[in-house]
């Protein structure tokens, strides 16, 4: 357990941690990074105009680049919040296959994320990163200002979280990162695609659930809420209105909603009533894009479903059956047979993916998925693998490899994928398909970021998509000879497949994202589709037709169209962004960077453990608080916090002081306290108090291990401690005072083994949890006794789909000092009961289910996600004159998940009533509990 954890204290770093981390296209939805990189990763900084840019050696060229572009466009992005200086740690991370970016306190840095996304931007990733994050670095200097104080991270983190919508930080970012540039979010149809469907489909969104999301439905997201309000804000209000909201914001910061009564001040609204104009302008916009533009409806080849639901890269296996990707609300991604009446096979799941992405060819089914480091997790893979659809057999084609999107040539003998190295040099490989060797691979010169590559029928030419800052490019691979058919464009071309003697391709000429193809020959761009809303990932059927996803109001379907060449059509896409640009006058932000060579240094990580950037308030209960001092330093390797407390009630201070090293493979911390204790016992017929201080030190090593391969998590965990404990300053302490306790021993071993969830998933479908636990004192003569503890925790599905049922058997053999000690989990209503013996074992059945999501926003007060209810029956000392007719409590249980004023952080309110058996003479227990997450 992390010594924070340990604490359970209630700061202000926890209240704050999901609205003060930002984002870019982050694919897991994380917050902030707190792993680890190997130890044997060698650090390299640059200094440059205020940024101090930490990377592996081998991201030196890249290292250099950065250092020529973030100061020299600092200037541009900060000019509309008057920004034009800053001083920040950047780090670049090369390890990991997923693509991220964000920017945090406590400590204050950004972290960019190297390895690109395989659809992203028709721009360069680096640059997509920074455009965006420096933003976030300017909205940071705004509020808090670029001046050193006492250290105040985590209480601006606080005030930000508390103060200022999510959705106005990225959406301003977004809009900025669109002005700046000639790419951006902002031009990308797919992007805004679900909320245009959902609007013209005459379904609108309260603000709440545009802003916080859904348990059942598409929603627009806060990143394109925020987007489109923000847009709308610059084109009514001028360039700088951010730079008035946030301003007015720091000027006044104590009062209710202070975003929205800033918001008031400058245009009229506030933030409900603003989204709600900003939506019926969207209504008003969309409806004159669709009366310009030709579009056909689809029949759907899958089932209807009301809940949102993709059915992603659809492909024949023959005239009645379809293969594809599906994931919903109520299941996590795995493949899916569907038949001609659109009844469902489930094949198995899958891991995560960077994108959604698989190969089909010859009955041979291959797809690139994630794989963790067992302990480093700032470190990932993204392996090959494959399923064959006759022998039914899996196979690994790759290990701790960065290979992504392999498609397979026609016999299904041969793969071509991307391959990403350390140093950020992309290639096309070309491996064998049985063994994963890799046989050729394809020289990359100018180390364009390569896309989605795939063969023709002869598995002598490939397509593929290149990326530069210049644009995306469509090539032409034809043996060691290459051609563009599309050349440097802001068309967000994707996944090209050839068809007969064209190219086909996803793009969005007519300003909604189509399928397209190009004639090798003449290179005439002619459309193969027009979807409503946007049609991706096209296959060639047998009978000479495409099978592809067509977007509808709930998600990606499935759709089928004979081959009909139609004009490319005319651009209709409206950019929101438009005004922000005119404003910006800039062009491309990325023009004229200078091309300077700085000094590289080492950064030796046994120099820079520490990072002192907060002293914060800490409460620990009613009676104690204080004040602590925190450092977690830039490679979340070491963290270090130290303060001081208040006992109100024993009127004395205690003292603390916490270390953690994390930088190898087991976690070893040390934890100090300097504290008043305070006990009352029997003596002389009377209860007498005694005090006395105490030195407190406790060692721990750690050892987190975690797997994953395809939907399937395994984790182990194991741990000892000791502490030893010194006594002194006793007042009125009996004569047999023990005045050092020596050296007990803990340990602890944890197997986790689950599949992948869901949203609705209350916990997984199927899961294994076993901890063993066994305490004693080998080095103290005077305090006797041990403990053993055996615990488990076994889910199984329910009667209906996300329904969870939990069988926990639990045993624990106590003595001596021990005895009377509880290590096992209890039964519901444990502490309110009074006991008739020792705990020996408890054997507890729950049952829960969601049963209503009704997305009800309550005016400011809160929204309504879902509710949930649950069944227990909990024994104890089964066997021990307990029998399965005589629980000893049961009842019912009922929660609620809601977003409380409008904050980002998901409150769950539960009551819980526990029935007692009779023979405990104990009324009913009414419980009540409430948690939050990000």
């Amino acid at each position: 357990m992390n010594l924070k954890n340990a604490n359970k204290k209630l700061i202000i770093k926890y209240l704050s941690a999901i609205t003060l981390s930002f984002i870019s296209p982050s694919v897991f939805g994380q917050i902030f990074s707190t792993a680890q990189n190997p130890l044997s990763v060698k650090w390299n900084y640059i200094s440059s105009g205020g940024f101090k840019i930490i990377y592996p050696e081998e991201l030196e060229k890249e290292a250099q680049r950065m250092a020529n572009t973030l100061p020299y466009i600092y200037t541009r992005i900060g000019l509309g919040l008057r920004q034009q200086k800053t001083s920040i740690p950047l780090l670049l991370q090369n390890r990991g296959t997923f693509a991220n970016g964000f920017v945090q306190l406590g400590p204050k840095k950004s972290e960019f994320y190297a390895t690109p996304p395989q659809f992203f931007d028709s721009q360069d990733w680096l640059n997509n990163l920074a455009v965006h994050e420096l933003r976030h670095i300017a909205q940071f200097d705004k509020l808090t200002g670029t001046q050193a104080h006492p250290f105040p991270e985590l209480v601006y983190f606080a005030y930000f979280g508390a103060g200022i919508p999510t959705w106005f930080f990225e959406g301003d970012a977004v809009v900025n990162e669109t002005a700046l540039t000639y790419s951006g979010r902002g031009r990308q149809p797919n992007w805004i695609m679900p909320y245009r469907a959902s609007i013209l489909e005459g379904k609108k969104f309260s603000y709440s659930k545009a802003y916080f999301g859904s348990n059942k439905d598409v929603t627009p997201g806060y990143y394109q809420t925020g987007y489109l309000m923000v847009a709308d804000m610059k084109e009514k209000y001028g360039q700088f209105i951010s730079d008035s909201l946030l301003g007015d914001i720091r000027k006044r910061p104590v009062r209710p909603y202070p975003f929205s009564k800033s918001l008031k001040k400058y245009t009229g609204e506030n933030t409900r009533q603003y989204f709600l104009a900003t939506q019926n302008k969207l209504a008003e916009a969309w409806k004159k894009q669709e009366e310009k533009s030709t579009t056909e409806r689809y029949e759907s080849l899958n089932k209807k479903s009301a809940l949102a639901t993709n059915y992603f890269l659809p492909v024949r296996l023959n005239k009645n059956q379809i293969l594809a990707l599906k994931e919903s609300k109520t299941d996590a991604r795995y493949f899916v047979i569907i038949n001609e009446d659109k009844s469902e096979q489930k094949l198995f799941g899958i891991g995560y993916q960077e994108q959604s992405w698989f190969s089909l060819k010859n009955n041979l089914l291959v797809w690139d998925e994630i794989r963790y480091d067992p302990r480093y997790k700032q470190r990932s893979y993204s392996v090959i693998c494959s399923y064959n659809l006759k022998t039914k057999k899996f196979n690994k084609l790759s290990s701790k490899s960065r290979l992504f999107s392999p498609s397979l040539s026609e016999d299904g003998k041969k793969i071509i994928a991307v391959k990403v190295e350390l140093n950020n040099h992309f290639n096309l490989v070309e491996m064998d398909a049985a063994s994963g060797k890799i046989l050729k691979t394809y020289p990359n010169p100018e180390n364009e970021i390569l896309q989605t590559p795939s063969f023709d029928k002869t598995g002598n030419k490939i397509a593929y998509i290149g990326v530069t800052e210049k644009g995306k490019t469509l090539w032409l691979m034809d043996g060691d000879q290459k051609s563009a058919l599309i050349s440097n464009s802001r068309q967000q071309l994707s996944r090209p497949v050839f068809i007969n003697d064209k190219v086909v391709f996803n793009a969005h000429f007519n300003g909604i994202d189509n399928i397209y193809g190009i004639d090798l020959s003449s290179k005439k761009i002619t459309a193969l589709s027009a979807s409503k809303y946007g049609a991706f990932n096209p296959t060639e059927t047998e009978d000479g037709k495409i099978i592809f996803n067509d977007y509808q109001i709930n998600g990606y379907e499935i759709a089928e169209t004979s081959i009909t060449e139609k004009p490319a059509g005319e651009n209709n896409f409206i950019d929101f962004s438009a005004a922000a640009e005119k404003q910006e006058n800039v062009g491309n932000v990325f023009d004229k960077i200078p091309d300077s060579t700085y000094q590289s240094k080492r950064y030796h990580q046994a120099l820079n453990l520490f990072s002192i950037h907060s002293i914060i308030p800490v409460i620990d209960n009613e009676y104690v608080f204080g004040l602590e001092l925190q450092s977690n330093n830039l490679l979340n390797t070491m963290d270090f916090y130290s303060g001081a407390k208040y006992h109100r009630d024993l009127k004395r201070f205690e003292y603390t002081a916490d270390i953690s090293y994390k930088a190898l493979y087991p976690v070893l911390s040390v934890l100090y306290r300097n504290r008043p204790k305070r006990t009352f016992y029997r003596a002389k017929n009377a209860v007498q108090q005694g005090d006395w201080r105490e030195h407190y030190i406790k060692l721990n090593a750690s050892l987190p291990l975690s797997f994953n391969a395809r939907n399937e998590n395994y984790a182990f965990t194991l741990n000892a401690a000791t502490s030893f404990t010194q006594r002194y300053m006793s007042e009125n302490m009996p004569t047999n005072f023990i005045r050092e306790l020596k050296f007990p021993m803990e340990y602890n071993f944890t197997f986790n083994h689950s599949v992948r969830t869901t949203e609705r998933d209350i916990a997984p479908k199927w899961a294994q949890v076993l901890r063993l636990t066994y305490d004693h004192q080998p080095f103290d003569k005077n305090l006797g006794g041990e403990i053993l503890a055996l615990e488990s925790f076994l889910y199984f599905p329910g009667l209906a789909k996300n329904h969870s049922f939990l069988a926990s058997f639990n045993y624990q053999k106590a003595s001596g000092v021990n005895q009377y000690a509880t290590e096992i989990a209890t039964v519901y209503g444990y502490n309110n009961i009074l006991a008739k013996s020792k705990l020996q074992n408890s054997l507890l059945f729950n049952y829960r289910f969601p049963f209503a999501f009704p997305d009800w926003e309550l005016g400011p007060l809160a929204y309504v996600r879902n509710f949930r209810a649950g069944l227990f029956c909990h024994y104890e000392n089964i066997g021990k004159g307990t029998t399965f007719n005589d629980p000893k409590t049961y009842g019912v249980e009922l929660n609620t998940s809601v977003n409380i004023l409008r904050y980002q952080p998901v409150v769950d309110l539960g009551a819980r009533l526990v029935f007692v058996n009779q023979i405990y003479n104990q009324n009913p227990i009414l419980e009540f509990s409430f948690n939050y997450s990000f």
